[in-house]
């Protein structure tokens, strides 16, 4: 028999619909429950393409002993931490202080206030049920020592979360920066520290700008050392493009095989910028296929991204790590024949002995082939022969943060590579997240099969896709997007900061948790913190409005910090960092034809990490910076201005050029 969760949007709870115990979804009436029938409440939190969490289910979760052990002493709550990021924030704070570490699934137990007195991750079933005995015994026999302890938990963690000291983020911050990734930069295998190792998208990012802004060599060296090391290893899927979440190895090598959109939607406008920064043609074919994969496997009916895909495959009712990527040599030859087998192992690192599991190895690519014919033949045949494998399950809830990485990697890509159809890619999800997942004003957190879940929508939420319909009205030219892009940043000043400009993840009329979650740093994607201050400081570039600009550099300085402590975890923070203090750069560009197009390619290939463009007729409707700005002796015109100080107007190509690149006063 189904549980709750089976009228649930989310395809991690529906994953638990038919397990013996008794979930409830987090909401008012668990609590409710949990103080009629005076028992603790069991939160577990996880996602749909969690390994661990499928393993923890199969174990427990599925298990009728446990189940009948859970649903006697506790009330269960099953979170995705996907679809409620703010539920996940603060009892992932919790899990963190009391334990020293965190990850999914994550296992905590609330008082019937919420407050959390247990917190853990990952249980085998033996070690699961004995902690269940423990904890229904204490509740038993300790119960005011135990309420006592979760609100004293509670309270510290309040105090954690308050706002912190302030730093601007100077010229000499970003440099510090460089210096100290230096320091943690794995000089032979790209990265920064050991395994296991994650795609650093944002400090990629921050590298990059740095480096444009300055001309700091060793900014551009990691950032190429890294993104090559990913793009030939086995971390990148090298017969259908994209990249797994991490590398369990220091070599990038055995991939954690999940495929999440915000890693390849960030990593997507790291390798369009690289191209763009030095012409090297791996950066551009490792950005077009990484388009192609979210294009071709994440694509939703309506237009929208899916958020995942499964890091498991199931095999004969069995979930297996990898079981659609790994190869032997063997079944290369029964794919390619002989002589093309055994030339694609060697080209692939596939070996007799294997550099996965049971003899497999993950495909690498560690240098091009020398017949690029071949190779399109060879993988075209692979990747046939792949898809009549099991596949991965695909999380296909569409998240509103995550399809605004989409967003703007899209329409990057899109102008860069010289790709309309990843333009109208980046419109179509555009469209379909502006009209279904803005509602009444306000923005939902997800939606699955064009409908929207109640969840409200958090910081990143606001932040990434604002980021990503600026992005778009600056490669497209369309006003609606900057508009709206507008009014949602004008909710996140109204209702994410307080009165002394703190940024929270949590708006101030949002369900209250026992704490306000406010992150500052970076994770595996911006945090609502930096995604606003980015998004507030090119609107304000777009527009002129002083109170965005200022919005965010109040939200880098809080920010400040911790990118002086370790810019590893302020990548994002950092590289907003960069545009504010390079910028704004702002360049108009009125008229149309062949010689307006030519002057927009040179614009858009600037680097500099302050440009915000506007283009189109003269005095646009909407956008702002085309207006008094008419057409010089009848054609084409480009108005550059550095903060808000403009230079003469420019009619020819070459002259644009050079007024891109000369420095500021």
């Amino acid at each position: 028999m189904a549980n709750r969760l089976a009228t649930s949007t989310s395809p991690y709870l529906l994953q638990h619909a038919d397990n013996p115990v008794d979930w409830w979804e987090w909401g008012d009436d668990a609590f409710a429950e949990a103080r009629r029938r005076d028992l603790p409440i069991l939160l577990s939190v996880g996602y749909a393409a969690c390994h661990w969490c499928h393993v923890m289910a199969h174990e427990s979760f599925e298990d009728e002993h446990v189940a009948d052990v859970v649903n006697a002493g506790f009330v269960a709550v099953k979170v995705d931490r996907e679809e409620r990021p703010d539920v996940d924030a603060v009892y992932m704070n919790a899990t963190t202080s009391l334990t020293g570490h965190g990850g999914w699934p994550m296992t905590c137990v609330l008082t019937p206030d919420g407050d959390p007195f247990f917190a853990g991750t990952y249980f085998p079933r033996e070690q699961f049920l004995s902690l269940l005995a423990n904890v229904s015994r204490v509740w038993s026999e300790q119960r005011a020592d135990v309420l006592a302890s979760g609100a004293h938990i509670a309270a510290r963690l309040r105090e954690v979360t308050a706002p912190g000291p302030s730093a601007p983020i100077t010229r000499e911050t970003t440099s510090y920066a460089v210096r100290a990734l230096r320091g943690h930069y794995d000089l032979t295998r790209g990265g920064f520290g050991g395994a296991p190792k994650f795609p650093p998208s944002m400090v990629l990012e921050f590298l990059l700008r740095h480096h444009a802004a300055t001309g700091d060599a060793d900014a551009l060296a990691m950032a190429r050392g890294t993104c090559e090391a990913m793009a030939r290893g086995g971390i990148h899927d090298q017969l259908a493009g994209g990249f797994a979440r991490y590398a369990v190895d220091a070599d990038w090598v055995v991939p954690h095989f999940e495929k999440m959109l915000y890693d390849n939607a960030q990593l997507l406008r790291v390798y369009a910028h690289l191209w763009r920064a030095t012409g090297e043609p791996l950066w551009h074919r490792i950005a077009s296929g990484t388009a192609d994969f979210i294009m071709r496997d994440l694509g939703t009916a309506q237009g929208g991204f899916a958020s995942a895909l499964d890091a498991d495959t199931v095999v004969d009712g069995v979930s297996v790590e990898g079981a659609t990527y790994a190869w032997t040599p063997a079944q290369l030859v029964d794919v390619l024949g002989e002589e093309d087998g055994r030339r694609a192992a060697r080209l692939l690192s596939v070996t007799e002995r294997g550099t996965f599991e049971h003899g497999s190895s993950t495909l690498q690519l560690r240098e091009d082939p020398d017949d690029e014919a071949w190779w399109a033949d060879v993988r075209a045949r692979l990747l046939a022969a792949r898809a009549a494998r099991p596949q991965p399950a695909r999380d296909d809830k569409v998240v509103t943060s995550w399809n605004g990485l989409a967003i703007a990697g899209l329409a990057d890509a899109g102008v860069l590579l010289g790709r309309p159809d990843l333009l109208d890619a980046a419109t179509r999800c555009a469209r379909f997240v502006v009209d279904s997942h803005l509602v009444d004003g306000r923005l939902r957190r997800a939606s699955r099969d064009g409908v929207v879940g109640a969840a409200a929508g958090v910081a990143d939420d606001h932040g990434n896709l604002a980021e990503g319909l600026l992005a778009l009205h600056q490669a497209t030219g369309e006003p609606e997007w900057l508009v709206v892009a507008g009014d949602v940043l004008d909710v996140a000043l109204a209702h994410f900061r307080d009165a002394d400009g703190a940024v929270h993840d949590t708006a101030d009329d949002a369900e209250q948790l026992f704490t306000r979650p406010r992150s500052q740093g970076d994770n595996a994607e911006p945090s609502g913190l930096s995604s606003l201050a980015g998004a507030w400081l090119t609107l304000a570039a777009l527009t002129g409005s002083t109170t965005h600009r200022e919005a965010a550099e109040s939200a880098l300085a809080a920010a400040g910090p911790l990118a002086e402590r370790d810019p590893r975890f302020a990548g994002w923070s950092l590289a907003v960092a960069e545009a504010a203090l390079a910028g704004p750069l702002q360049v108009a560009l009125v008229g149309e034809g062949p010689a307006a197009d030519e002057m927009l390619a040179v614009a858009r290939w600037s680097t500099s990490p302050g440009l915000v463009l506007a283009h189109g007729a003269p005095d646009s409707p909407g956008r702002p910076l085309l207006e008094a700005r008419p057409l010089v002796g009848g054609g084409p015109t480009a108005y550059v201005c550095r903060g808000f100080v403009c230079d003469a107007p420019v009619t020819d190509v070459e002259d644009l050029r050079v007024a891109l690149v000369r420095p500021g006063e």
